[in-house]
């Protein structure tokens, strides 16, 4: 297998980075700033995404200052073992649309020797952890958790609120769905609905 023969050929030693926090926050800018700087230091550069992210591109990423990137979309984490060519950084967006399998593929391929890092939302709509990205955050050498700024009261943010009526945890949207906002401004808008 390809992680197998990366161990032996590799002196370089592998890790997770976790780049979190709330819609608007700056996670996939700051996603792209990295890899954007491994590229610049000529290393082998390979960005994955989730297939069902189309929001801006379906190819690229995309931030929402329009920064982007090129991408692979992948179905479910273990798909992303199949794309690697030979990578020396892997970056993820979006991840808390990923399956539970996504921890065990950023395990290989940090313990292969690849610098992986993730960006994603830390918490859903309803303020609670959200999809694979807590046993990653758990797990990862370096968290990174970035702020947007409160709609209602200019503080910093964490939390996504949804300004639609809609149940299912994975929702798309962008300012139209969705609005940061802080702790005292999240609970009090959470309190009326």
């Amino acid at each position: 297998m390809f992680l197998e023969k990366k161990v032996s050929k590799s002196n370089q030693r592998g890790w997770i980075e976790v780049v979190c926090g709330s819609m608007f926050s700056g996670k996939t800018e700051e996603l792209i700033r990295r890899l954007n700087r491994a590229r610049i230091a000529r290393q082998k550069v390979e960005i994955f995404k989730p297939a069902i992210d189309v929001r801006y591109d379906e190819i690229q990423v995309v931030s929402h200052d329009e920064k982007a990137i090129q991408s692979t979309p992948v179905q479910n984490a273990s798909q992303i073992l199949l794309y690697l060519n030979d990578a020396e950084v892997v970056g993820i967006d979006e991840a808390q649309f990923f399956d539970e399998q996504l921890l065990e593929v950023c395990n290989k391929l940090a313990n292969s020797g690849i610098r992986v890092i993730v960006a994603g939302l830390d918490m859903d709509y309803l303020g609670r952890p959200f999809g694979p990205m807590p046993a990653l955050m758990a797990t990862a050498e370096f968290v990174t958790k970035v702020h947007a700024i409160c709609m209602n009261c200019g503080e910093l943010a964490q939390f996504s609120h949804r300004l639609v009526v809609n149940n299912q945890q994975v929702m798309l949207g962008e300012t139209e769905s969705y609005e940061p906002l802080c702790r005292s401004c999240f609970n009090e808008k959470m309190s009326h609905s």
